[in-house]
């Protein structure tokens, strides 16, 4: 790049464009994963979606690869290319809500904690992640999961538009009934097609009060917990969420000192209706022997979605696998006892977000997001500190773990990936999904601007 270039594309551009010596160009770059240390050519801090447009077109010209940075959350570290123009969105955080028409509008650069504090302060919500700072952009593309899936379907089921800037720097809308093609592909398709700017979400009545919290018992308790999970799952309610950790336990206050650095087994309930029906429904968890902490009670949504943030941290290292379940056999349960026994690192942990309810009711081929028959996503998660030297230990635990789990998987999801490749997209996606994400490559990027991703590769290849 030549400064004269920079310097005519700093006169059209509102936000701030940075490289490597620039104040601030580190902080920028940096992302929630702490492994991922790459240095792009040019970071262009974009205010808006016209900063956006000319990001692209001033990549294009210059014949380099873009990056695009919302919340910074992928454990793949997508956002950031190695030499790279990496358009950062992380300024664009406008939240606005309707409250009559139930809808809400999310710039692209938006992270949950701004979307759920905007939408409950008028009693609202839509499916978010588990975690407050996790991006609403990739989650959303990748297909969304979070506590309230049972009741309300996946983030993409409660999408009603995309507002997106293509690879040749043009802004288009997608929705039902513009752009229908492109509107299904984005649902579950990632960032392949193009940079969201921003989203419009359909919104639920729900809090500010819900019935949630963490309930726990040593990890030689799992069987008996994951058998009265898998019922749940089958035969409980829609209105109740289910999420399960196994791990070793953190030393924060949810636990007694006894009991850190203990192997685990947790559950969190998130019930989305009547309190009193919610008692009931987790009733047959609390039935379950040996509890050692039990947090459920009616709290504020906000922290629901805010309590897990203390697990994971920025700038801690992460390395990821998954499978999709069909179900929840007790050779796999016992698969996972044994490995999360044998963690190399305390932060390593098997995490089960339980779908079914309205998830599974919604037609297989409704977006490109797929695994709507599976019971579970299984997130096999490895983390460890900056310090620790042990990475490539704790990286095998987690193929390892996989590995000994994949007679039981059917699938995998998006967002979970890390460096499957070609494979992940197919296991991901499937044959038939996937080709027809193919022919919308070619008709949106044929030439793979938009790569850095789980990317999808034009039929040119």
């Amino acid at each position: 790049m030549k400064d004269a270039s920079i310097e005519a594309l700093r006169a059209r551009f509102n936000g701030a464009l940075l490289r490597e010596g620039a104040e601030g160009y580190d902080a920028a770059r940096r992302v929630w994963n702490g492994e991922i240390d790459r240095k792009p050519a040019l970071i262009a801090r974009c205010t808006g979606p016209s900063d956006v447009v000319e990001a692209v077109r001033f990549a294009r010209e210059q014949d380099l690869p873009i990056s695009v940075k919302g919340g910074g959350h992928a454990v793949a570290g997508h956002a950031v290319g190695e030499g790279a123009v990496m358009v950062d969105l992380s300024l664009m955080r406008e939240v606005s809500v309707d409250p009559a028409a139930k809808t809400a509008r999310a710039a692209g650069g938006t992270i949950w904690s701004d979307v759920d504090r905007a939408t409950q302060a008028v009693g609202l919500a839509t499916v978010g992640g588990i975690v407050s700072h996790t991006g609403v952009a990739g989650l959303t593309l990748g297909g969304g999961i979070g506590h309230l899936m049972r009741p309300f379907g996946l983030t993409v089921d409660n999408v009603k538009a995309i507002e997106l800037v293509t690879a040749e720097g043009k802004q288009i809308r997608a929705d039902a009934g513009n752009e229908p093609d492109l509107f299904w592909g984005l649902r579950g398709g990632g960032g392949n097609f193009g940079i969201a700017t921003a989203f419009e979400f359909e919104l639920h009545p729900l809090g500010p009060m819900v019935l949630s919290g963490v309930i726990a018992w040593p990890l030689e308790r799992a069987r008996e917990v994951l058998a009265v999970v898998r019922q749940l799952q089958a035969e409980g309610p829609d209105e109740l969420g289910l999420t399960v950790a196994m791990r070793k336990a953190p030393p924060i206050p949810f636990w007694k000192p006894a009991h850190y650095l203990q192997p685990v087994v947790l559950v969190i309930p998130t019930w989305a209706g009547d309190p009193a029906a919610g008692a009931e429904a987790v009733a047959p968890l609390r039935a379950i022997g040996g509890v050692i902490t039990d947090l459920v009670q009616p709290v504020p949504y906000m922290f629901t979605q805010t309590m897990l943030d203390i697990g994971v941290p920025h700038g801690m290292h992460y390395y990821w696998k998954s499978h999709e379940l069909p179900g929840l056999p007790d050779a796999a349960i016992d698969v996972l006892v044994e490995r999360v026994g044998s963690a190399t690192s305390p932060f390593n942990q098997c995490a089960l977000f339980v779908k079914g309810g309205a998830v599974a009711r919604v037609p297989e081929d409704s977006c490109a997001a797929r695994g709507r028959s599976s019971a579970y996503d299984l997130n096999i998660v490895g983390q460890w500190p900056r310090t620790d030297a042990e990475g490539d230990t704790h990286k095998g635990w987690v193929r390892d773990t996989y590995a000994a789990m994949k007679p039981h998987g059917t699938g995998t999801y998006v967002n979970f990936l890390s460096d499957e490749g070609a494979e992940g997209l197919e296991a991901a996606y499937g044959a038939g999904t996937l080709k027809r994400l193919v022919a919308l490559k070619d008709q949106f990027d044929p030439t793979n601007v938009f790569r850095f991703n789980a990317n999808i590769p034009p039929s040119t290849g």
